[in-house]
């Protein structure tokens, strides 16, 4: 948390006392509080991250009048017990949210806060703790909502990188080792690829038993189903380019509290202290600011009702309000050097077909295309765009397609391709199809939401491929479960590039810019 002076603070100025570390059942805790006599309202941030990594913000928020908290989970760092993620957390943070209320230098306010998992930790004792234990407001910020959300897609396809590279650091132990993965992978570069999934731990040299509870679990949506019952105000931050965006603005959109607050701009996971190539000054947003500002306000119950946020715009200094939405955009896109390409408007488009091998899988790594060997994409392009386009809202592609396999992953990537010939990554979606082989299909592949202003003369590249590894784990093509299959087919495809349609959510004039403060404020 950053930490400038701010004013109008729940205590008044005050200067913060020092830390004071206690156990509340048994969990190591850190207190901090403001000068003077209180009672405070508080914040409450649960992490298996280290509560130590928390002391610069503790001292914010003491600072701004507010009692600040800071615990580890059960059975991580400095708090016995044995270490379940997302298993003990709601009845951990209530015994601990009570244990808060009946201090005496608490006034019963409670804030609770995180970021990933922290984030699960905060809206598990929003939405499923008793009402005695809940708080009275929610800051998440890129949240983890639940190991199934983090484990697949939206639509079921398993994100392999990030769970093996999170498992390998974090499960199953007490501390952390953010190079476990990587120790692995230059010991066997080709550890993710072995056989079956489920033995990976073998390969990282030590045991994971919850590993294979990562993927027995199919309760996608738990928390999301009980966002519309919520009865306190949310802040929700997340970045464009972070993993959990549609989460993110998922839980904005269904959060039945008094209101709801949304702050996404052109960020990762790390949010302002991971920047993505299209961010821009004006994207630099105090967030340690603007927090204490928002818990001051939804504590006082100045908020408006209703939804409302800032998003900001990629690839421009704009901040728009968060209900701005462009509308259906379809670009032109054909093969490259293609008959009916547009310098050949007339001529028909033959089929185009390739192979989706996990052997050799599409690489997830990087943006080029292989220019030899065996054909593993479609790819198609489209003419440079003659003015800017400003992008915001959903995308999707429309597919016709087939498979010769009874079991097949079509994966669609997005890229702009600027006039110097660059590329970034707008966009990756993902669906897994069940048919009978060498049946012609129509579906949809989500691409998530966009907010991207694209300069004149950039192009777009749709890639199209049976893989995206090792982001994601490989599609056996047998129909088994691609963490536990043993035997591995390459599936034949083919696409009717005539009938594929790019929709994106484009705004025919340029957009009104606004404060993100002010919008997450009012």
């Amino acid at each position: 948390m950053t930490t400038p002076a701010a004013p109008g603070t729940p205590g008044g100025p005050a200067t913060a006392v020092t830390t004071r570390t206690t156990t509340v059942n048994g969990l190591a805790t850190d207190v901090r509080l403001p000068e003077g006599p209180g009672p405070f309202p508080t914040v409450l941030i649960r992490t298996p991250y280290d509560r130590r990594a928390h002391g610069a913000e503790l001292r914010g928020w003491a600072r701004r009048g507010f009692a600040a908290v800071a615990q580890d989970v059960r059975g991580r760092h400095g708090s016995p017990g044995e270490w379940r993620p997302y298993a003990h957390e709601t009845p951990d943070g209530a015994d601990t949210a009570r244990w808060i209320r009946d201090r005496p230098w608490s006034d019963g306010r409670l804030v609770a806060v995180g970021s990933s998992y922290a984030a699960h930790c905060a809206l598990t004792l929003a939405l499923e703790a008793p009402g005695d234990a809940r708080p009275d407001a929610v800051i998440a910020a890129v949240p983890a909502l639940g190991v199934a959300d983090t484990a697949r897609e939206p639509t079921g396809i398993e994100r392999l990188s990030t769970r093996a590279g999170w498992w390998a650091a974090h499960g199953d132990r007490a501390d952390s080792d953010d190079t476990a993965l990587a120790k692995a992978l230059a010991a066997d570069p080709g550890a993710l690829a072995h056989l079956p999934l489920l033995d990976l731990p073998r390969r990282l040299g030590r045991a994971l038993p919850s590993w294979p509870e990562v993927w027995r679990r199919h309760d996608r949506g738990r928390l999301l189903a009980h966002a519309p019952r919520a009865t306190m105000p949310l802040l929700a931050v997340g970045g464009h380019h972070d993993h959990f965006a549609e989460e993110t603005f998922a839980l904005w959109h269904r959060w039945g509290g008094p209101s709801a607050r949304l702050l996404a701009g052109p960020w990762g996971h790390g949010l302002v202290a991971a920047p993505g190539p299209d961010a821009a000054p004006s994207h630099r947003v105090r967030l340690g600011d603007l927090y204490a500002r928002w818990a001051s306000a939804a504590l006082a119950g100045t908020l408006r009702p209703g939804r409302a946020g800032a998003v900001a715009l990629g690839g421009s200094p704009l901040w728009t309000a968060a209900d701005v939405e462009g509308h259906p955009h379809r670009p032109r896109l054909l093969p490259p050097s293609a008959p009916g390409s547009p310098s050949d408007p007339d001529r028909s488009v033959l089929p185009v077909r390739f192979t989706a091998d996990p052997e050799h899988p599409a690489s997830s790594a990087g943006l080029t295309v292989p220019a030899g060997g065996p054909r593993d994409r479609c790819v198609l392009v489209s003419p440079p765009l003659p003015r800017p386009l400003d992008l915001l809202g959903p995308a999707r592609l429309r597919l016709c397609a087939r498979a010769d396999t009874p079991s097949a992953d079509w994966f669609a990537r997005l890229v702009a391709l600027g006039p110097d010939g660059r590329g970034e990554r707008l966009a990756v979606g993902a669906v897994r199809r069940a048919e009978p082989p060498g049946r012609t299909t129509e579906f949809t592949v989500p691409l998530g939401r966009l907010a991207r202003r694209l300069t004149a003369g950039t192009r777009l590249r749709l890639e199209i491929t049976g893989h995206h590894f090792p982001a994601h784990a490989r599609n056996p093509h047998t129909g088994e479960d691609p963490v536990t299959a043993t035997r591995l087919l390459a599936s034949r495809r083919e696409i009717d590039p005539a009938t594929t349609a790019l929709v994106l959510s484009a705004l025919r004039t340029r957009p009104a810019p606004t404060d993100p403060a002010e919008e997450i404020l009012r």
